[in-house]
């Protein structure tokens, strides 16, 4: 490199320098209010240079390489929250989302003209605000705080918003199997691959209306069967989704081909106990299949997770299970049964055992880390230990229709598919309509009886329980809660 080129790169360097010390007098950016619109970063400064990589040789000047002769543009900002200063080549990505702000560009209009889904856009967009660049108001799916009192939501505000939900999708009922404690064996009739394309569509809207990020989970029945599950897949990878698949276990190939598309986020199959006990639930040698399709899984590098409905016949089981798919999966964990469909004709635990059933799993769980935590009545158990919390069955308790919907085969939106909890059907109104209807927010609500509990933000108990309990959801708390409301006084 000849002198001249090298004292214009380090005039360059010098000014790049300078904006990033004008920055540390800059008060840190803050966030637009919820509601407002998305704004660029205040702080930001986009310096076009001449030499590539001015922004590595800035970071560390005496373990690099002398920058290159060539265009690139460098961001410079604080980002939002802990106010760090960041200096970074700028991505195509990044600009591609400076630009769709600022000019106010059609999303779908950008992805056709540059020929690809509009769910890279989307991502981008994503991207940029995660980075800081753009800065997002809040989500709007937060637990109205006329529901819990002052006491409750002090300690609790990060279970009182959401920044992901999932949409459950049953896409078919036809299944494989034809397990004794399945929830729903009715015929329904499929949708075509345009209603469903419709409803991912209307699930885009929502995210983006919500300001939240979107995931959905294929299941059944069995989703595999759905006739045109792999183009539904597609579609739903190119709007910028999370996928996971709720499901029975397949060949390689399948889930090769599922994957080459878009990676899963998880795929959770189902076991009931120990193989003699399972295989009278599932089927002759269902428990062996589930065992070699994990080590498909693992080969493939997809989070594995084994659900358990929990009975009174298997409950003894649990944690031998547990202790036979250490190594073999990346969760486990369990769901009580709900006494619907065919599961009515199977027992619930002894709610005078379950108390110390929860107490052994949480011991257990300690010393194994595929155990996970779901049931959200665990949080009783940590309170009163003076533990810290988990998120409960969905991160935030009860989910149903605050974070989590589901949507049968015929569009029909359920706020949990483990009860009868219907709202309405997305190809009536659009699912945003149907989460701000009056019949969602009731589930969202939950019982009465919980109302001021000292943990009601990471519980709420299990509404299908309730319901298949004979008692109402709007009125009676979980069946088997044993915390102590007299004691408490609800509120801690």
């Amino acid at each position: 490199m000849v002198m001249g080129e090298k004292s214009a790169w380090k005039s360059e360097l010098e000014r790049l320098e300078h904006i990033r010390e004008k920055l540390k007098r800059v008060d840190t950016p803050s966030r637009p209010e919820q509601g407002e619109p998305h704004r660029i970063n205040p702080s930001l400064s986009l310096f076009t240079s001449g030499w590539r990589h001015l922004p590595e040789y800035l970071h560390d000047k005496d373990g690099k390489d002398d920058p290159e002769k060539g265009q690139e543009f460098v961001l410079v900002y604080k980002t939002p929250d802990e106010g760090a200063i960041r200096v970074v080549s700028a991505t195509d990505s990044q600009l591609l989302a400076l630009k769709l702000h600022t000019e106010e560009l059609d999303r779908y209009a950008v992805a056709e003209e540059a020929g690809v889904a509009v769910g890279i856009v989307d991502a981008a967009f994503e991207d940029a605000c995660t980075s800081g660049i753009i800065l997002a108001p809040p989500s709007k799916l937060v637990r109205s705080a006329r529901h819990y009192p002052e006491a409750g939501i002090a300690g609790w505000r990060r279970h009182l918003h959401s920044d992901y939900f999932t949409l459950q999708w049953h896409v078919t009922q036809a299944c494989d199997l034809h397990c004794k404690h399945c929830y729903d064996r009715s015929t329904i009739s499929p949708l075509t691959l345009g209603q469903g394309i419709t409803i991912l569509d209307q699930f885009r809207d929502f995210v983006l209306e919500q300001n939240v990020h979107g995931q959905v989970t294929f299941t059944g029945g069995n989703p595999l069967l759905y006739t045109h599950f792999e183009e539904l897949y597609k579609e739903a990878a190119d709007r910028n989704f999370n996928i996971a698949i709720l499901g029975n276990p397949t060949n390689r190939e399948v889930v090769e081909s599922l994957q080459s598309i878009q990676p899963l986020s998880f795929y959770q199959v189902s076991l009931e106990g120990l193989p003699e006990h399972n295989d009278s639930i599932r089927g002759d040698g269902h428990f062996d299949r589930i065992v070699e399709f994990l080590t498909i899984l693992d080969d493939l590098s997809i989070y594995s997770m084994v659900m358990l409905t929990l009975t009174r016949e298997n409950m003894g089981q649990v944690l031998e299970l547990a202790d036979f798919l250490k190594g073999k999966v990346d969760l486990f964990t369990f769901n009580r049964l709900s006494q619907t469909g065919e599961g009515a004709a199977l027992a619930t635990a002894e709610r005078e055992e379950y108390h110390g059933f929860l107490h052994d799993y949480l011991e257990a769980a300690k010393l194994n880390p595929t155990m996970a935590l779901k049931d959200n009545l665990i949080n009783i158990i940590k309170a009163d230990n003076q533990e810290k919390p988990f998120g409960g069955c969905t991160g935030f308790g009860c989910g149903a229709a605050f974070n989590f919907c589901s949507i049968l085969p015929n569009g029909d939106m359920h706020a949990c598919r483990k009860f009868q909890s219907p709202i309405g059907n997305v190809l009536q109104l659009s699912l945003l309509e149907l989460y701000n209807s009056k019949a969602a927010e009731q589930y969202r609500i939950g019982p009465s009886e919980c109302k001021g509990c000292r943990i009601r933000p990471v519980c709420g108990g299990c509404q299908a329980v309730i319901q298949s309990s004979g008692l109402d959801i709007t009125q009676h708390r979980d069946p088997y809660c044993f915390i102590d409301l007299e004691r408490d006084g609800g509120v801690g």
